[in-house]
């Protein structure tokens, strides 16, 4: 293990006015935190601390960057606060050990959604100051080196969430170097026997290949010099994981591929880049559609190089990249190479002025940000950052030479939303080069979009499974949640507008906002989407509005209001020429009475003396339903929400117009499904059962659905009267501090179905 004064002199060596009490007084605090902790490995928890900020001296980053390293462990893992740190290093450190803490994993309820919330407060601390991801690569790295004394599946899952985020971010940072090393060690521990493999089969070929390297740098360097050109020239092996990963994109085997060695030509000035092209070009037969300008044409991280493939000595498929000195440590180290560390020695020091000046990368994961800040919830976000992070891109135009990345197989779509949010959401077509072109067309390097656009249109919800940006996809979907949500308002505003009419009193959004304290929503809007959505019913927003209403519009004892459900709009799904009340038994659900008949349930708007059953999620008075006429079935009763009512979407004529009649003295329940997700402790099943019974409800089954190390989600069956009972119990569960989380389900095995 490192020793104090050891590390004091690294940081000395680059950065002679560093701080070195701050150093050694850190040192101490951080051995002293963890002192009785120790790793998997058995080793002192304090190694690992010390050999990140070790890691960060490499990358010659500032003082304050080195104490944090020592120090991004003790507030997660020890009893010490922010404010003590605050107290003993400055507020400075304290956010920057703060932003590298993860969050409580009681306050999540599975794994999947303790790692997309850890992964948004990272991102949100590095868009502060880009040194916490600095610290938390030079963490990741550190962990994945010493992943051996871990638990197989442990290092499966933590290797794959570095390969699924960490190396890709460590890319688009433009750290190479640190995103080949994290992919390596990811592809070692999560398929080893492949990993095995591919080095094997890597050390036949170089055995064969004996010297090869060799012979090509030196034709290379012999040519160069010939045309009175200074550069250096390298040669290396591709890394197992990218063998690897192409072996699996293009489906064959390592003895197929015919790029597995790259050479990098290091010049002095960026027009040297392209006289060492035409060297290559001239002097060997170029791969058609290899050729590729990062010089003129950064990637967002700063990427600059040119890269041709050429078929070079000993007929061998040879990979070039060309660069200066300069564009080879910004594609090496990225933003750690950056001026904006390079400054740091001038000035820029704890509480010594702003932040610096940021680089092209640190501008893509600022707009990564802002989508963030857009979403709906982390697990969202967190899936459409995979999307983003994946480097293999393409590079189109506006008609004004705007330059827009994306990522490969992305649409004009895509293209739209890079844009603007709003042209993606009025786009109704393009031209592609001047062509006409569908909208789902794919995007080649250099095209250049036109989009086409109309203020009447709305995204199709289609959409997001097209799109390949997460902005487009996370757009997309916001777009259709607000239209469904007009829709429902408008649906709404009618049932609203033709009950307040049975009272003789006119309707108007500012009545409802004058009485916003009297329901659960928090503007008129929403009161009018929950009628539409049959969540509020008409007559109790009359009660609430119309004393004088309330004793007409009161709801009546729960066995006796059955007949009080009409739910279906003036015109109705269809013209039914005939209403017919017809019985039927719903299966399993009403017992037999005590002469042997079965208690009948009736539903009016069906047609014919057909057999009638419900569909997969039931239904419950109240609900608004739909019937579906099946051929050799019957007739099936949907709730209008149930998912399995989208198999009917094209096929209108088998649709019914339907509405529950229900007689007063009815004594039926009916079968409905709720999700409850609580924490994993004793006695909480006790006190989900106690809210159900306490509002007269019925369990009927009992299923765990998902269960994480601290919450789990239960799916309960419940037998009730109708949708307002449902509601009530709904609600009583969500009021309950040991309930993170309780709702109604529809699909699979929910609402009516043993769950």
């Amino acid at each position: 293990m490192m020793r104090q004064y050891e590390l004091v002199e690294r940081v000395l060596a680059y950065d002679p006015k560093a701080d070195e009490a701050l150093l050694n007084r850190a040192y101490v605090y951080a051995m002293r935190a963890h002192r009785n902790q120790k790793r998997a490995s058995g080793d002192p928890y304090f190694s690992h601390p010390l050999e990140v900020a070790a890691i960060l001296t490499e990358w010659k980053l500032d003082d304050a960057t080195i104490v944090t390293a020592l120090l991004h462990d003790t507030i997660e893992d020890t009893e010490v606060t922010r404010e003590e740190i605050d107290k003993q290093f400055g507020s400075e450190i304290g956010a920057l050990v703060e932003g590298l803490t993860k969050i409580k994993k009681l306050d999540l309820v599975t794994k999947q959604a303790e790692q997309a919330e850890n992964f948004r407060k990272l991102l949100l601390a590095i868009s502060s100051d880009i040194r916490v991801l600095l610290v938390k690569l030079a963490d990741r790295l550190h962990n994945m080196r010493t992943l051996e004394p871990m638990r197989t599946d442990k290092r499966k899952r933590i290797s794959e969430e570095t390969l699924e985020i960490y190396a890709p971010l460590a890319g688009r940072m433009g750290m190479q170097w640190l995103r080949d090393e994290l992919e390596e060690l990811a592809f070692r521990w999560m398929q080893p026997e492949a990993f095995a493999i591919v080095v094997k089969k890597l050390g036949d070929l170089r055995e064969r290949n004996k010297g090869l390297i060799e012979e090509i740098s030196s034709t290379l360097s012999s040519k160069l010099i010939e045309r009175g050109i200074t550069a250096e020239v390298t040669g290396r092996e591709k890394k197992p994981y990218a063998i690897w990963s192409k072996m699996e994109r293009k489906q064959i085997s390592l003895e197929q591929l015919s790029d597995i060695y790259a050479f990098r030509v290091t010049v002095e000035r960026p027009e040297d880049c392209y006289r060492v092209i035409g060297v290559a070009h001239t002097s060997w037969h170029l791969v058609p559609g290899r050729f590729k300008d990062y010089v003129s044409n950064p990637k967002p991280n700063g990427y600059q190089s040119l890269h041709t493939t050429i078929i070079g000595p000993r007929h061998r498929r040879v990979e070039l990249q060309i660069r200066t000195a300069s564009m080879h440590d910004i594609a090496e180290h990225g933003v750690a190479a950056h001026v904006l560390y390079k400054d740091r020695i001038n000035g820029f020091r704890q509480g010594e002025g702003a932040a610096p000046t940021e680089t092209n990368a640190y501008h893509w994961l600022r707009r990564l940000v802002d989508t963030l800040l857009e979403g709906d919830n982390a697990e969202e976000f967190l899936e459409h950052t995979k999307l983003e992070l994946f480097q293999d891109q393409v590079f189109c135009f506006t008609p004004k030479g705007r330059l827009i990345a994306l990522p490969r197989s992305a649409t004009a779509i895509d293209f739209a939303y890079a844009v603007h949010t709003d042209i993606g959401n009025s786009c109704v077509g393009c031209r592609i080069n001047g062509l006409p072109r569908p909208l789902v067309t794919e995007l080649r390097n250099g095209d250049e979009v036109v989009i086409e656009t109309s203020s009447v249109q709305t995204p199709p919800a289609a959409w997001e499974q097209i799109a390949r940006t997460g902005k487009a996809r996370s757009a997309i979907r916001r777009a259709t949640r607000e239209a469904q949500r007009r829709q429902w308002s408008e649906l709404g505003r009618q049932m609203l507008t033709s009950a307040f009419a049975k009272h003789s009193r006119p309707f108007s959004d500012d009545l409802l906002t004058r009485n916003i304290s009297r329901f659960s929503q928090k503007t008129a809007d929403e009161i009018a989407a929950a009628v539409g959505r049959g969540e509020l019913l008409p007559q109790t927003v009359v009660g609430a509005l119309i004393p004088e209403a309330a004793s007409t519009t009161a709801p009546a004892p729960a066995r006796a209001r059955r007949n009080s459900y009409e739910t279906r709009s003036e015109e109705g799904w269809f013209n039914v020429a005939k209403t017919i009340g017809m019985k039927f038994r719903w299966p399993g659900s009403a017992p037999a009475q005590a002469d042997g008949t079965s208690q009948g349930l009736r539903i009016r708007g069906l047609k014919g003396d057909l057999p009638v059953q419900f569909g997969e999620g039931g239904a419950v008075p109240g609900d608004r339903i739909v019937g579906i006429m099946t051929p050799g079935e019957g007739i099936k009763i949907f709730q209008i929400h149930s998912p399995e009512l989208q198999k009917f979407d094209n096929r209108t004529d088998l649709w019914m117009d339907v509405t529950w009649d229900i007689p007063e003295d009815s004594d039926e329940r009916f079968p409905a499904a709720i999700e409850v997700s609580v924490p994993n402790a004793p006695g909480i099943l006790a006190q989900v059962a106690q809210v159900i019974g306490d509002a007269d409800g019925n369990i009927d089954t009992l299923r765990m659905v998902r269960r994480a190390g601290d919450f789990t989600t239960m799916r309960i069956g419940l037998e009730i009267w109708d949708l307002e009972h449902l509601n009530k119990i709904v609600a009583g569960l969500r009021t309950k501090p040991f309930v993170s989380g309780a709702e109604r389900v529809f699909n699979g095995n929910s609402a009516g179905a043993p769950a």
